[in-house]
């Protein structure tokens, strides 16, 4: 019966994908006071759950019409988007008139059918950059530290800050080993300060914990706007090459040896694990298939699984490799773009093996944000804690 049953799920999904699929048009339309105007060779661009978050996406620029507005003209596909409005990056990003942060704009398109092409008015009332910066007080704990500034990445010929985590009484327990999780977007990890969202928190959870339940984090910062090439393993017509596979190559034959050789690690694949969200949790997943004998275990949470159709066949063909490898994939329910469907056709392809451990929480509440990948984050590592124990 489970192969009927398993045909009957794949129909059921594909056939929701595919009502999923409709889109809607959209115009936005920008209100922007005089103490807002862009500068005279600035771009406004939207960045949102519908692109990764790119601030410099090019299908998503705004262009003036007639009158001097700013208009964007797109399809969406139906369902709950959060996004907004930036300059080309995140130091430009668009704020209250206090020059204070604003929680994501949201639209949803599933309550607003029949109204074809949408408009939506959007008024923009400062700029980050325009109002001093306050300094924020660094909230990392003191176990946190960087290895380098500039470590380089010689795949890409760039160079990268990479944190982290060595548990509280890492000095002290000298006979100790610890497994590794290596987390992608390092700014947000442990620091406010360094953080654009939000943090993650993970330091201080992981200093509630016992010692028998600590482990090394290793974060390694993103690229800025080189995030969605870096972070993409495959060419994309919207965002260019995709430099995720020598990305990956970089964690696995540089970082990970380097991690190894100057930390107490239990270096196994069982005890290693990687880690991210959003594009991140998209190379974290592509890097745990393409290297199981390095990476054991995946934190896969909210994966911008759209952007790379091939990442599907990808996990085809790498299934009889992954021996015991664990997948934990965590969407939520407030995110859209069909997260959920895209996270059980994957957890299909992976039980077709049947020593892989995979799993998904969906999240009622959950939406594209830092605050529910912090959440999410504790559920995560009790996973992980009871899997590297069997």
């Amino acid at each position: 019966m489970k192969p009927i049953f398993n045909l009957i799920v794949i129909l059921s999904l594909f056939s929701f994908m595919s009502a999923k699929q409709v889109r809607q048009t959209v115009i936005f339309e920008l209100e922007l006071p005089d103490a807002s105007l862009p500068d005279a060779n600035d771009s406004l661009f939207l960045a949102g759950d519908f692109n990764g978050w790119h601030t410099a996406d090019t299908a998503f620029c705004f262009s003036k019409d007639r009158k001097g507005h700013y208009v964007l003209k797109t399809k969406l596909l139906l369902g709950e988007h959060a996004f907004k409005v930036v300059r080309g990056n995140w130091q430009t990003v668009e704020t209250d008139s206090m020059g204070g942060a604003i929680s994501n704009r949201i639209l949803d398109l599933e309550k607003q059918t029949g109204r074809s092409p949408l408009k939506v008015a959007i008024k923009v009332a400062g700029w980050a950059d325009r109002f001093p910066r306050v300094p924020v007080r660094s909230t990392a704990a003191g176990n946190v530290k960087i290895i380098d500034s500039t470590f380089l990445i010689p795949q890409l010929n760039r160079k990268r800050r990479i944190w982290v985590y060595l548990p509280k009484n890492y000095e002290q327990n000298t006979q100790t080993h610890y497994p590794v999780i290596y987390m992608q977007d390092g700014q947000n990890v442990f620091d406010e300060a360094t953080a654009f969202s939000g943090e993650w928190g993970v330091d201080e959870y992981l200093n509630s914990l016992p010692d028998h339940e600590q482990c090394i984090v290793v974060a390694i910062d993103n690229g800025g706007n080189e995030r969605m090439q870096e972070y993409n393993p495959y060419p994309n017509k919207q965002f260019g090459r995709g430099e995720g596979k020598r990305y990956a190559a970089f964690l696995a034959e540089v970082l990970k040896p380097f991690v190894d050789a100057h930390y107490r690690t239990k270096p196994a694949a069982r005890f290693t694990t990687i880690c991210g969200s959003s594009m991140g949790g998209l190379i974290s997943y592509y890097t745990a298939i393409t290297y199981p004998q390095i990476f054991g275990q995946a934190g896969v949470f909210s994966p911008s699984f759209w952007i790379a159709p091939d990442i599907y066949p990808a996990a085809k063909k790498a299934l009889p490799l992954l021996g015991q490898s664990g997948f934990y994939f965590y969407g939520g329910d407030k995110e859209g773009d069909s997260l959920d469907i895209r996270l059980r056709q994957m957890k299909l392809v992976l039980d077709k093996n049947e020593t892989v451990v995979s799993q998904i929480v969906m999240d009622p509440e959950g939406m594209h944000q830092e605050q529910y990948w912090r959440k999410a984050f504790a559920p995560f590592y009790h996973w992980l804690l009871t899997l590297q124990s069997r």
